[in-house]
């Protein structure tokens, strides 16, 4: 018997973008854009911040007459959060090699229309009309384990 697919609403969240990313970009060439994208801006994100912090830390250490206003997080939750900061960069980094290994993989085109066939399975668009209707009959069964209708 297949495993129930989690109900809670972080899960749901999560299914709908999956389903989502693969909707919208449904070749191999698309995801692997997608994903190079990804990285880059949660790297991008994550440098800026972290600069950020060491120039706030560097400042505060240069500059102790700091109101308690303006020093509303510690030094201490800065340095413990550049710590974490800079191992996220570092992973970051690693995936990033590991895209470029990606990269390196070429499909014909002949085949991406087998991924977008496989992608409308996957991923079924969830305005389609019989899509709706499926889902409405669902949700007004009474002997339905789960009656809410997520969004």
């Amino acid at each position: 018997m297949a495993e129930e697919p989690c109900q809670c609403s972080d899960c749901q969240r999560f299914y709908k973008e999956h389903d989502r990313l693969i909707r919208e970009f449904p070749t191999f060439k698309q995801q692997q854009e997608l994903n190079w994208a990804s990285i880059q801006s949660f790297r991008t994100l994550c440098t800026k911040v972290t600069d950020e912090l060491q120039r706030e830390l560097s400042e505060r250490e240069s500059n102790e007459n700091i109101t308690p206003d303006v020093k509303h997080i510690s030094d201490i939750e800065i340095s413990e959060a550049l710590e974490e900061l800079e191992s996220v960069n570092a992973y970051l980094y690693s995936i990033e090699a590991l895209m470029e290994r990606i990269f390196d993989t070429k499909i014909s085109k002949n085949f991406e229309s087998k991924f977008k066939e496989v992608a409308n399975e996957l991923a079924p668009d969830p305005l389609n009309m019989d899509r709706l209707i499926l889902n409405r009959l669902f949700h007004q069964t009474p002997d339905s384990p789960d009656k809410k209708n997520f969004n």
